[in-house]
């Protein structure tokens, strides 16, 4: 097997010629032969190098100079959290942050902004200056639209990035950041039993139209003894709310899975199941709160996003 292009590290484009390249073109080449890969944009590593965070620190530590800090969803993404909106996955930019009065950095493909940062809310990691987890899910939880905002939060807490109570307070504490008032509205919201953004954009659409907060990860029994979960609901009711994404719900097999296994609870229990889909969630079509709502004897508020 060859040794790895550039020895397995991630190398800008332009430094084509550098790393064994002849021209652009046969960069593109090898890129299109998916025989190299993008990092993000601009920054490439041989294909066969897997995806860990030690590469991701070092394609990182190419776009970011000394004073620069890397923050927002990149932070996230860095922290192992994809934390992007699914138009930006694909792009993966580098989002960094500079002190007030710290000159911005300007490379291709990088975004920067300046900010108020406190060196409590800076760390190391692994020789680049990272925003800790409680000021990422912070500028997060500010920041990003409110369903994004919190599908971030809920992933960051998953993965036990920060402790629940710590984040609680640095939100309360908040004066004078653009988007505090969302923070801390969303912050009481956070719950690390969504196992995926779809599942926390669902949960806020239910919670936003005026119903009960559904419990997540509701744990039932089958008639073998069989663990099986619902991604949210009312037990007490019998009623699952569950997201259906696009990656794992979509081909003949898992629909037929999916109404197999629904259409048994429903049987034998008498389970009632009202189901989400990106296109249900999203949108001005209030049709997923008003089914919700029937089996609550409850009227959905208007859609605010």
């Amino acid at each position: 097997m060859p040794d790895p292009l550039n020895e397995g590290r991630p190398f800008f484009s332009r430094d084509y010629a550098a790393v064994g390249f002849s021209s652009d073109h046969a960069l593109r080449r090898a890129i299109n032969e998916k025989r190299v890969r993008p990092v993000f944009k601009h920054v490439y590593v041989d294909a066969a190098v897997p995806d860990t965070r030690i590469l991701r620190l070092r394609a990182v530590r190419l776009v970011t100079p000394p004073h620069a800090i890397v923050s927002d969803c990149f932070a996230s993404w860095l922290w192992g959290v994809d934390s992007f909106r699914p138009s930006d996955r694909h792009l993966l930019t580098p989002t960094l942050v500079v002190p007030h009065g710290q000159s911005r950095v300007r490379a291709p493909g990088v975004s920067c902004r300046q900010a108020i940062l406190p060196d409590t809310d800076v760390t190391e990691f692994e020789g680049i200056l990272v925003t800790t987890p409680v000021r990422t899910a912070s500028d997060l939880l500010r920041r990003m639209w409110r369903p994004y905002a919190l599908a971030a939060a809920d992933g960051m807490l998953r993965a036990e990035l920060y402790e629940p109570a710590h984040l609680y307070d640095y939100v309360m504490a908040l004066n004078g950041f653009r988007g505090a008032p969302q923070a801390r509205e969303l912050v009481g919201l956070i719950d690390p039993g969504a196992a995926s953004p779809g599942e926390s954009w669902q949960r806020l659409r239910v919670i936003d139209a005026g119903f009960p907060r559904p419990k997540t990860q509701i744990h039932v029994l089958d008639e073998w003894g069989r663990d099986r979960y619902f991604d949210l609901g009312y037990r007490h009711l019998l009623i699952a709310s569950e997201y259906d994404g696009r990656e794992h719900h979509t081909t003949d097999d898992d629909t037929d899975h999916d109404s197999e296994r629904r259409g048994y609870f429903e049987r034998r229990y008498g389970w009632r199941f009202v189901i989400g889909t990106r296109e249900r969630i999203f949108g001005t079509d209030p049709a997923f709160e008003y089914e919700l709502g029937t089996l609550l004897g409850m009227s959905p508020r208007p859609r605010t996003w």
